[in-house]
């Protein structure tokens, strides 16, 4: 299994969070957000603690470019920031060549920023899932391949798992995101990357509390699993998601029956590195 923090970079107290986690909990692994305010914070915390996994979460909406906005003119307003038009901006990214090409450039340096860092890459995933974005995720599997990229997250949710803990769930995936998934999966299978068979952390996205998580690790199934979380050490702050429980999901990575349910003999705590050194190990 495993256990990741998005938004690494986010804020001292996503960072602060991370930490936490990892060294009192369950984290194993944080997708870091290289043109994020507090990055640099996030990248010194992540050379203190040598057994994080360290992946990189691209952004291409709702954040801040590595890139000078300049050379970003199709991407970003005038402030700097990307658009976040998601629906508007995949219509221009599918049919406008100069459009593909500026994401082209900033997932390069998005992937040279990080490789600046000294990190080991361990996984690849990307802002809001965007690289179900058939382009999008054609520009990362690309140019990844150049950076060393090893494995990346497909975000397909099994809801009959979830109802299993709340019958109430409802799945975030239309069918357009579903079938977009399912090309991503086989994508990656066709590359050798590697994949979790499965991935939690959509539908209750910020929202994943402790008796959420002690119900997956009850219902968790065989093979490579991936659950995700948003934690932080306050609910407001510079960035911060309206409705998301940064600190009840904090909470749940801590707890101490989540930890003792992650210490089963059937449960083992990894990152994507750890099986990529097993040249045996490909995603399914």
């Amino acid at each position: 299994m495993i256990v990741t923090a998005d938004d690494f970079g986010l804020a001292p107290e996503v960072n602060a969070a991370v930490e936490t986690a990892h060294s009192n909990g369950i984290l194993t692994a944080a997708s870091l957000m290289m043109g994020a305010p507090a990055a640099a914070d996030a990248v010194d915390r992540a050379r203190r603690m040598r057994s994080l996994r360290v992946g990189l979460h691209i952004v291409l909406t709702d954040g801040y470019p590595v890139s000078p906005p300049s050379r970003l003119p199709d991407l970003v307003d005038k402030s700097g920031r990307f658009r976040s038009d998601m629906v508007r901006s995949s219509v221009r990214i599918s049919v406008d060549a100069t459009v593909r090409r500026q994401v082209a450039d900033e997932i390069a340096a998005q992937f040279e920023a990080f490789v600046a860092t000294g990190l080991r890459l361990d996984h690849v995933d990307c802002h809001k899932h965007w690289h179900l974005h058939p382009a999008i995720s054609g520009l990362i599997l690309d140019i990844g391949e150049r950076y060393g990229m090893t494995a990346l997250r497909i975000p397909s949710e099994p809801v009959r798992v979830l109802r299993l803990i709340d019958k109430q769930t409802s799945s975030k995936l239309s069918w357009v995101t579903s079938t977009c998934a399912a090309l991503l999966k086989a994508r990656v299978r066709r590359r050798r990357l590697l994949a979790a068979d499965r991935v939690f952390g959509l539908a209750w996205s910020g929202a994943m509390t402790e008796a959420r998580l002690a119900g997956l690790l009850a219902h968790l199934p065989d093979g490579l699993t991936e659950i995700y979380f948003h934690p932080a050490t306050a609910n407001s702050f510079s960035g911060a998601a309206p409705g998301y429980r940064y600190t009840d999901e904090l909470a749940a990575l801590v707890a101490p029956r989540i930890v003792f349910a992650a210490r089963d003999q059937d449960i083992r705590l990894i990152g994507y590195s750890d099986l990529a050194e097993n040249s045996g190990v490909m995603s399914r």
